[in-house]
């Protein structure tokens, strides 16, 4: 198409439609694809210590597991199958919810059950022998949950370890290792443009999969002394591993860029959204949703002891189905248990004006605590379409917006505050950190603004948005009108520069990536039994040899 307009609308339904263009390519490219033979140098580890990297965490270590079990004994297979009936239960709501608990009571918990599960727990199986409706709440539900876990962590690993199936995954594992070059993507054009680059559309070859490639020039980063800010928002994007915060799938340098392909996120920013779409702010019922993926996404953070520090609408993007998703970490920073920073004077760089915490405008030390104001700050934009120490367009200097967020009440005049959220944003907007919500040993998810989400529902991706991008839109304001880049010219590049590209271009992230393969088919069809029959080989040197 002629026009950067024309190819985004191109791009969009690309993103909703299931069949990709290039698709027929890649279902080709996969039919002569095989997995290769693992290398045993340099595979390291302990046998009980990776269940959880290994069985739980990693997509295909997951799904191959989950095989060895249903092709073991029936007692391992049950075992498989109670954990997914737990998965499912938690994704039940009302009657669902308690039909699926008793169906566990039945199947699992009663030993005239042929999958009785706790016959290998000796004499402790009295406790679980003794579970009937009236005792088997949530609580007693954990409890077999983990009880099952602590089982499949002893014997069924180690024997896993043994198997063809842990063989299988070597052997994914050593394919996922491949060198990423800008050949294993077919490149649509620029997105957008920024400081340090550009954002194009790029596609997988091999699965059609789409993503957006954010491409930053070598020298460029150089001149504005940008490596250690493009290297923390590289390393916490690999980290990060949410639904409601952008993922990192591949990370590699051509010659003169550093390349990170993340999410497409098509929907546009909620800054577009509350601005301009439409009558200014968000309705409540859309709102609510962002808030709790939003909540979620900035709990997952602090869980990794990660500080956001750049929270506000315009960082959060809506992709091709209505989800939201945290993004932009250039500021973001790791903090361990307990350790607090402090904002140095005439040092801009731990957040945007308006959204800022009084704890930080003070110069005092800070924490997790900043992310939480910045989160009533913007709910409180969603809702009234200003800040709420700083008018639509306001003409005001820095200085006074910094008055009146150490000085001044929050107001509530916008006729769409309800009881709920006035209380939520008052709560988060709390001018002394051990009054905030979030910073007391709370979770902000259960506050009574929450009460129509079902989060374990909203965290699986189950919950129906209120809101669904149209493929024929484009959610930007002035398209055409990108910011022209400057050229960089004279800039050096030497060894430390090199070493810098080496340990930023660290090629696929295994969890993102699995999850491609998987989505794609590419796991179905190269794990069929036909293809790679030499799984069946060699598979003794993986008893003590394992990949995390």
């Amino acid at each position: 198409m002629g026009t950067l307009q024309g190819e985004l609308m191109y791009l969009n339904n690309l993103v909703v439609n299931t069949t990709y263009p290039g698709a027929q390519q890649a279902g080709t490219s996969r039919s002569s694809m095989s997995l290769p033979r693992p290398k045993s140098s340099g595979l390291l580890g302990s046998e009980g210590s990776c269940y959880e990297s290994l069985c739980e965490q990693q997509p295909i270590g997951r799904r191959l597991f989950r095989q060895f079990l249903l092709d073991s004994n029936s007692q391992y297979a049950a075992a498989a199958k109670l954990l997914e009936d737990f998965d499912y239960w938690q994704h039940m709501e009302d009657e669902a919810k308690e039909k699926a608990k008793m169906s566990v009571l039945a199947k699992f918990c009663q030993p005239e059950s042929r999958t009785f599960l706790f016959s290998h727990a000796g004499d402790a199986a009295e406790k679980y022998t003794s579970l009937s409706i009236s005792n088997f709440d949530e609580a007693a539900m954990e409890h077999v949950r983990e009880a099952t876990r602590t089982f499949l962590k002893g014997g069924p690993f180690s024997e896993y370890l043994k198997s063809p199936f842990f063989y299988r995954f070597l052997q994914w594992k050593e394919y996922e290792k491949q060198k990423i070059t800008r050949k294993y993507f077919y490149e649509f054009r620029t997105l957008g443009r920024g400081g340090f680059g550009e954002v194009c559309a790029v596609q997988v070859k091999h699965t059609g999969q789409m993503y957006a490639c954010k491409k930053l020039d070598k020298r460029r980063l150089k001149t504005k002394g940008g490596e250690r800010l493009a290297l923390i928002e590289k390393q916490i994007l690999e980290k990060a591993n949410s639904r409601f915060v952008i993922n990192l799938a591949y990370a590699y340098e051509d010659r003169t860029h550093l390349c990170l392909v993340i999410d497409l996120m098509s929907g546009g920013d909620l800054k577009f959204h509350i601005y301009d779409l439409g009558k200014r702010g968000i309705r409540m019922e859309r709102v609510v949703y962002y808030v709790a993926q939003i909540t979620s996404g900035i709990l997952h953070l602090h869980s990794m002891d990660i500080v956001y520090r750049d929270m506000k609408p315009e960082n959060v993007l809506l992709d091709a189905k209505g989800q939201c998703r945290l993004s932009d970490f250039g500021l973001a920073v790791e903090l361990p248990k307990g350790k607090k920073i402090c904002q140095k004077k005439g040092y801009i760089g731990a957040g945007t004006t308006g959204y800022m915490a009084p704890e930080i405008l003070r110069q005092e030390n800070y924490g997790m605590s900043v992310d939480w104001w910045s989160v009533g700050c913007s709910i409180y934009e969603m809702v009234a379409a200003r800040l709420p120490f700083k008018d639509f367009k306001e003409k005001v200097q820095n200085e006074e917006v910094t008055r009146r967020t150490l000085e001044d009440d929050c107001k509530f005049q916008h006729s769409d505050f309800d009881a709920p959220v006035k209380d939520l944003i008052s709560h988060f907007l709390k001018k002394k950190v051990q009054n905030r919500l979030g910073c007391r040993g709370d979770d902000p998810r259960n506050h009574v603004f929450f009460k129509g989400i079902n989060f374990h529902r909203l965290e699986a991706g189950l919950a129906e948005p209120p809101w669904v991008p149209k493929p024929n839109v484009i959610y930007a304001k002035d398209m055409d009108a990108f910011r022209t880049a400057s050229e960089v010219e004279d800039v050096k590049l030497d060894s430390k520069d090199e070493r810098f590209f080496k340990e930023f271009s660290t090629g696929a992230v295994p969890v993102r990536w699995q999850k491609e393969m998987i989505e794609s088919g590419t796991f179905d069809l190269l794990n069929s039994s036909e293809l790679n029959a030499s799984c069946q080989e060699s598979v003794c040197f993986s008893r003590m040899c394992i990949i995390t």
